[in-house]
């Protein structure tokens, strides 16, 4: 399990435009089960990710899709984790 941390370089008016892109990359990442959460940090600085994938070198080569990324319009962490515990919803997550 890893949890990406997007913070924008600049301001949100210069992400704004990439926003369809940066949305439609999330999308297929949602429908191919890499991720499994995702929204923007308040205040509207970025955005955080959660995301199973086989390690952290899969996860970095995915973000390169995004256009956010390639685009430099953010800095970018991953940050590994193991799930120990977890509410009856989310139990699945578990290792």
């Amino acid at each position: 399990m890893f949890l990406i941390e997007l913070t924008y370089k600049g301001a949100f008016s210069e992400v704004e435009p990439f926003m369809a892109e940066h949305l439609a990359f999330v999308e297929k990442h949602f429908a191919n089960g890499n991720f499994l959460a995702s929204g923007r940090k308040v205040p509207r600085t970025g955005g955080l990710i959660f995301c199973q994938a086989v390690s952290k070198t899969a996860v970095e080569e995915l973000m390169q899709e995004d256009p956010f990324v390639y685009q430099d319009l953010v800095e970018f962490t991953i940050t590994e984790f193991v799930a120990s515990r977890a509410v009856d919803t989310l139990k699945g997550l578990l290792a």
